[in-house]
């Protein structure tokens, strides 16, 4: 095999690969990683039956880990929408922030149903609602879309359950439990600053320089809202979360309930089998089919059926970014990368945010960034020295911002807010950069504390 530079250039090479087939053959991202991934092992003059090997172990020990668990968190999802909790929890908000406080509503409803609900799911549920919202506060709509976006990819790029950062806690061996409660401080730290704090600053610059948008369009969504309060059977607040928290509380259960119980104790076995992200998951499903079954206009089996739809082709660009990464390792190159990187000391967890940073801003898909950066640097971090939570959180953070028109979701918010090309850079481009650094920044701060918070070490 090629060894030393070559690696590097293969890499570089291989990168190129990924880039050209999606971005400029449009290539579903699946297919394009496993031509990467064979290219590459063919680059570095491995075996064929070799190549086939590695590709099998990588996407089977991927989804082997995590395919549960994604495909009963898209259900969970699923449930919550159909149900009409989504709208409960920002009508919510809305009515407990209200007016010029309306941008911490849309945030807050933002930063929650971003959790278990896809993006592109929660922008066109939103939007709509959003623009109204703007037209009758005169808030700039680019700063509420700011604060409603910045929040979603917040918590969509680096909480579990939802499936990218699931995937970096088992490149990493983290703990769900524990990985989840760093990584939604750190998320609602880079809301507030990205989503609130920014959006706040957009506001004053389209004030300032008399930016007027237009709403004519949304006038018939206006009529059907009103046409149709109190005909849809809809749940309470406190249900609606319900549904989200349920499976959340039961994995945080698992992770911390041994820490301060008798090791050994009945409790304690107890609380790591419904804790076990698998069994809770699945209680949370049981619970969500049966809360919500009042509120649905479909059958408990079709919502599932529709979940499922949405599933597939998630777990095939999982499988196939756990390919490509267990390629990079096993080819040396991710080692290399690494030892190399290390040589112009870079801290570790600026060096996984600024490598996913890259790997995002390039080539416009987060869950690939982040799969590919997590999976390259697994030997690194376990060497490090440095919390292997808090550097899967720096990874995350680094695929939410920085996001081109080669990122589908930037055409998504472009289209669904009905905003400029150069608005959408101001909201979500720059938005998500910064919410992204700030996630950073935090995690970094609780870096200096590690040996002394529990679950980071």
């Amino acid at each position: 095999m090629i060894t030393g530079i070559g690696l590097i250039i293969v890499f570089f090479i291989a990168i190129a690969i990924l880039l050209v087939t999606i971005i400029k053959f449009k290539v579903n991202a699946f297919i394009a990683l496993l031509v990467t991934t064979v290219g590459t092992g063919l680059m570095v003059r491995m075996p064929v039956a070799d190549i086939s090997k590695v590709i099998g172990d990588g996407f089977g020990n991927t989804l082997g880990s995590i395919g549960v668990i994604i495909g009963l968190g898209v259900m969970l999802g699923r449930f919550l929408y159909e149900s009409g909790g989504i709208e409960v929890i920002a009508d919510t908000f809305l009515k407990k922030f209200n007016g010029q406080k309306s941008r911490i509503a849309v945030s807050m409803a933002g930063f929650i149903t971003g959790i278990p609900v896809f993006g592109d799911v929660v922008h066109i549920m939103y939007a709509p609602m959003v623009r109204v919202i703007s037209k009758k506060t005169k808030v700039s709509i680019v700063s509420l879309c700011c604060a409603t976006v910045c929040a979603t990819v917040a918590t969509g790029a680096m909480v579990v359950p939802t499936p990218n950062p699931m995937a970096v806690a088992e490149n990493l061996h983290l703990d769900y439990g524990v990985f989840f409660l760093y990584a939604a401080l750190a998320g609602l730290f880079g809301t507030l600053v990205g989503g609130l704090g920014y959006g706040k600053f957009l506001d004053w610059q389209d004030q300032k320089n008399h930016h007027e948008y237009a709403f004519e369009d949304i006038e018939d969504f206006e009529k059907e809202s009103d046409s149709v309060v109190g005909i849809d059977k809809k749940p309470g607040f406190g249900v609606a979360v319900s549904i989200l928290m349920v499976p959340i509380v039961l994995i945080l259960f698992g992770s911390f309930g041994p820490m301060v119980l008798q090791e050994g104790s009945l409790l304690v076995t107890l609380l790591e089998f419904i804790g076990n992200k698998n069994i809770a998951m699945l209680i949370g499903v049981i619970y969500a089919a049966l809360i919500s079954l009042p509120y649905l206009k479909k059958t408990v089996g079709e919502v599932m059926n529709d979940a499922a739809g949405q599933v597939g082709l998630v777990l095939l660009i999982t499988g196939s970014g756990g390919a490509f990464g267990k390629m990079l390792q096993s080819t040396g190159i991710a080692d290399f990368i690494a030892s190399s990187l290390l040589q112009f000391h870079i801290p570790v967890l600026v060096l996984c945010f600024i490598i996913s940073q890259i790997l995002r801003c390039a080539q416009g898909s987060t869950g690939v960034a982040l799969i590919t950066t997590s999976s390259m640097f697994a030997p690194l971090i376990a060497a490090s020295g440095v919390s292997p939570v808090l550097c899967g959180i720096a990874i995350c953070a680094g695929g939410i911002g920085l996001s081109l028109p080669n990122d589908s979701g930037f055409w998504a918010i472009n289209r669904f807010y009905k905003i400029s090309v150069e608005d959408t850079i101001r909201a979500w481009t720059i938005g998500g950069f910064i919410t992204g650094v700030a996630a950073l920044i935090f995690v970094c701060i609780l870096s200096m504390f590690q040996a002394h918070l529990p679950g980071l070490l």
